[in-house]
């Protein structure tokens, strides 16, 4: 079995032109050598339902159906929550 058939998906659900989002990317590309996960990126005006759901809230981080965090992601707190989800 390979790497990528046992990894977690993370859905990185972000828009163009948003700073946050550009941040939230930049944070979790740090830790991607930390935790084994996929990395899916949504584009949240692709789909109707994805800015119905999410368009307040982007940058939202989601794993397993979960919403990890949402809006400011910090290292520290992404961190711990990729940590608890992937352990």
């Amino acid at each position: 079995m390979s790497k990528g058939d046992w990894m977690k998906e993370l859905i990185f659900y972000t828009r163009r032109r948003c700073g946050l989002c550009e941040e939230a990317k930049r944070t979790i590309n740090l830790l991607r050598d930390d935790f084994p996960f996929k990395l899916i990126e949504r584009d949240i005006e692709e789909r109707d339902e994805w800015t119905e759901r999410f368009g307040l809230m982007i940058p939202v981080v989601e794993m397993d159906g979960e919403i990890l965090q949402y809006g400011q992601i910090d290292l520290f707190t992404i961190s711990k929550r990729l940590h608890e989800k992937t352990r």
